[in-house]
């Protein structure tokens, strides 16, 4: 039994319950037969920083499996197409940088890893290109040209991104993510208002088998993963509230599909039902305005606002905060107003 799903995280989170004719086998060589594209080198790094885990516990690289054994942890992600990923000169916002990490405050509408749709103008290809003029090493295990992503957020997500730049620093980082120390938090702006300030969503994510590009939840936890996210209201404008969301764990699309889960999408999220009104009066004048607040925004309202983590090689506790971009204030401005006149009037 097997399961492998692509995450946030930099890698394939998997879970295997070994079978029960298997031989005993170094557990390297038995990842290393079902692991696509991942070297023995990247597999043994995993296992040595407990990134994968036997029966819950950490082991050595020879470690031989045995019959029911559970087997889980993460393995660099498989490239999403074949062929040569091109490097572009595609501008960069550095908010950080040393020898080791770099902290990109992304913008929206770029993807972060090349696939079939979109092979070019990637975050990837732009630091393909910046990499090579700083004439940084690829790293072992790398040689398709992907650098250090340690994590990805979506197209239209915008915010903070961490970017591991040798072997040492991206398998520490991953150990964080895998141990949900890594701090993050997003703000988003959704549709409603709130019962509770605060509170957890404990809901299974998993793909949607009506349309695979799409997640869905998942709340009797019969399929899916489990995907842990703790909200907190930070305005509340009746129609709308501005939100800050706190991830456990690093599931695809998690706070997009957790917020539509209880009842309050993401503003403008197209593919999980925030781009119409959900809340509101039937006057065409109100439904204008909520089109105005659409048409300024390139995508949907959510920005990775904060990134903590230990730093790999110093081991110095590092924080990092992006402000919202503009046209997302200009919204939350309009939002405010259109409030405050209703209220005197």
């Amino acid at each position: 039994m097997e399961e492998l799903q692509q995450d946030e995280i930099f890698g394939e989170e998997f879970k295997i319950i070994v079978d029960k004719k298997q031989t005993p086998l170094r557990i390297d060589k038995f990842l290393l037969n079902r692991m696509m594209n991942a070297t023995r080198n990247k597999i043994q790094n995993a296992i040595k920083n407990d990134i994968v885990l036997v029966n819950d516990k950490p082991v050595k690289p020879n470690y031989k499996i045995r019959p029911g054994d559970v087997i889980s942890g993460i393995i660099p992600r498989k490239r999403d197409f074949e062929g040569e990923i091109q490097a572009e000169d595609i501008p960069l916002d550095i908010v950080y940088e040393d020898e080791d990490v770099m902290v990109i405050n992304k913008p929206a509408g770029m993807v972060v890893h090349p696939g079939i749709s979109n092979y070019s103008g990637t975050l990837v290809n732009a630091l393909k290109f910046y990499f090579d003029k700083i004439s940084l090493p690829v790293m072992e295990g790398n040689e398709d040209d992907r650098p250090g992503i340690v994590h990805r957020i979506d197209k239209n997500t915008t915010g903070l991104l961490l970017i591991a730049k040798n072997d040492e620093s991206i398998t520490k980082l991953a150990k964080q993510f895998f141990d949900h120390s890594i701090e993050r938090e997003y703000w988003a702006l959704v549709w409603g208002n709130f019962d509770e300030t605060e509170n957890t969503i404990d809901v299974n994510i998993g793909r949607n088998p009506k349309d695979r590009k799409m997640m869905i939840a998942f709340p009797e936890g019969e399929a899916g993963k489990n995907a842990v996210t703790h909200y907190k209201v930070l305005e509340d404008m009746y129609y709308v509230s501005l939100v800050s969301c706190r991830l456990e764990t690093g599931r695809t699309h998690q706070i997009r599909v957790h917020m539509k889960y209880i009842g309050h999408p993401v503003f403008n999220d197209e593919t999980y039902g925030g781009d119409k009104v959900i809340k509101g009066t039937v006057f065409t004048k109100y439904k204008q305005f909520v089109q105005n607040n659409f048409n300024m925004l390139p995508g949907h309202a959510l920005h990775a606002r904060s990134l903590g983590f230990i730093h790999p090689k110093t081991g110095k506790k590092m924080y990092f905060e992006a402000p919202l971009p503009d046209y997302f204030e200009q919204v939350l401005e309009k939002w405010r107003s259109y409030v405050t006149n209703k209220k005197e009037n």
